[in-house]
């Protein structure tokens, strides 16, 4: 970490939204006018939307990151957390993933945590559980079910084979649809090079509490997504929850009772919760509070957006919906962020701030290869799509949105090798734990115990 005399503009949290601004502030910034320090306990940017494609295979995990010394290299990067917030020293105290913690200064502050998983106290949730909010969740998942296939393959007993080819998904959001929709793909790929195992052995089950699924592209398509993954054979079970999974032993509200080795829960995310340590407004459920021009309420130097910020709709509150806030995607982050780069700009130099105003555009969902939903809004007009044409509007939307060229040629790139070449069915478990196999062939051998003097005489005297 360098020490500077300029202004210091503390970025804290290095995903969509403190990668897009941390750029959007270093273009607009006249050489030398400030340091930019972003702060973050990954030294990459996770795209989130590729995860359920990373978890089947179609794009590779290294692909969806983004290096962050790499794409901002005139920017102060450390990795780490910021633990606590002194507003009136200004300055965050940085736990380093190695060593004591310490103070740094700064001036301008932006808070980019973004969300992590909604969990509820559920009996083995903790135990059993996969998420789907990080790269490594993803990798996670995709070596666990080919697993469960190799571990169904071996065995003879019923029970155990029945458990490893039962899976779980709790949640049917964007990320528990596409998640499904794409391991149920790999599942039903994976299996045909496997003896004695089929599609027809393999039992997948989606859960949510609402009535629907996909709610983020409309009722029609929601039904239809909801159809077409029971044409499947997905077990969709509606307006119920999970009452404990303690063993792998699910239990539902609706009575239903199973065995599964895999338990993915993707049923909402919440703001971080280190939030309530840095001594800012928040909103009923734990965002920033903030204005539209993304400040925080009662600050002039502090601004906050994405998945960890209360932002005003301003869009829908003109159209006559009361107290709408941007709904937590893709689509808000990128562009608050850039209108928060500006403002953080304008702060500095003691001009005005602009409000953050944008009219939702549609959402897309993938649910698996080929197959997908689109709502496109254009004006007043929502375009509705279904099947392969929504899946290609799903791959070219987030493809053009995945951050820096280099990026999105390395994902087209593997979505065109994926055109000519088999799907990857290959596990590779052994990464979670590299260093067992040289471990168990490095540690010392065990030392015989010395035998004792009364044990000495009493084998001296049977030999005589």
């Amino acid at each position: 970490m360098s020490t500077t005399e300029r202004p210091r503009i503390l970025v804290v949290g290095g995903g969509y939204v403190g990668l897009y601004a941390a750029r959007r502030i270093m273009k607009k910034m006249r050489y030398g006018e400030a340091t930019v320090t972003v702060v973050d306990p990954r030294s990459y940017m996770t795209y989130q939307p590729f995860l359920p494609e990373t978890a089947a295979g179609n794009i590779s995990p290294r692909h969806v990151v983004v290096p962050l010394r790499r794409v901002l290299p005139k920017a102060e990067v450390l990795t780490g957390r910021v633990t606590t917030i002194d507003q009136d020293r200004k300055v965050a105290t940085i736990a380093p993933l190695v060593g004591e913690a310490y103070e740094l200064p700064f001036d301008y502050l932006v808070i980019a945590l973004g969300a992590v998983s909604r969990t509820f106290p559920i009996p083995g949730l903790a135990e059993q559980g996969i998420g789907m909010k990080g790269v490594e969740e993803a990798i996670g998942l995709r070596n666990h079910v080919l697993e469960q296939l190799d571990k169904a393959d071996s065995t003879t007993d019923e029970e155990i084979r029945r458990k490893a080819l039962t899976f779980v998904f709790i949640g049917g959001g964007f990320a528990g649809a596409e998640t499904i929709g794409e391991v149920e793909d790999l599942a039903r790929d994976a299996a045909k090079y496997y003896k004695t195992v089929s599609r027809e052995d393999m039992r997948f089950i989606l859960v949510d509490a609402a009535d629907k699924i996909l709610p983020e592209v409309g009722p029609k398509l929601g039904q239809y997504g909801k159809e077409h993954l029971e044409g499947r054979g997905v077990e969709i079970y509606l307006s119920t929850s999970m009452d404990s999974c303690v063993d792998g032993h699910v239990v539902l509200k609706n009575g239903l009772e199973v065995d599964s080795s895999t338990i993915v829960w993707t049923a909402g995310v919440k703001p971080n919760p280190v939030l309530a340590r840095y001594g800012l407004p928040l909103g009923p459920r734990g965002h920033v509070d903030t204005a539209a021009t993304l400040q925080v309420q009662g600050t002039d130097y502090i601004w906050a957006a994405g998945d960890n910020a209360q932002v005003p709709d301003v869009a829908a509150r003109k159209a006559g919906v009361e107290n709408a806030w941007c709904p937590p995607n893709a689509q808000h982050a990128l562009r608050q962020a850039k209108v928060l780069g500006d403002n953080v700009i304008s702060g500095m130099r003691g001009f005005p701030q602009k409000e953050y105003s944008h009219s939702n555009k549609g959402a897309v969902a993938g649910l698996g290869l080929h197959k997908g939903v689109a709502m496109i809004v254009m004006g007043k007009v929502k375009i509705k799509l279904k099947g392969r044409l929504a899946w290609y509007m799903h791959r070219g939307y987030h493809g053009m949105a995945m951050p820096t060229w280099n990026r999105k040629i390395r994902v087209f790139a593997d979505w065109t090798l994926g055109m000519f070449l088999k799907r990857e069915v290959v596990a590779l478990g052994a990464l979670e734990s590299p260093r067992e196999e040289f471990y168990e062939a490095a540690k010392p051998a065990p030392v015989a115990a010395k035998p004792t003097a009364e044990k000495a005489e009493s084998e001296k005297a049977k030999a005589s």
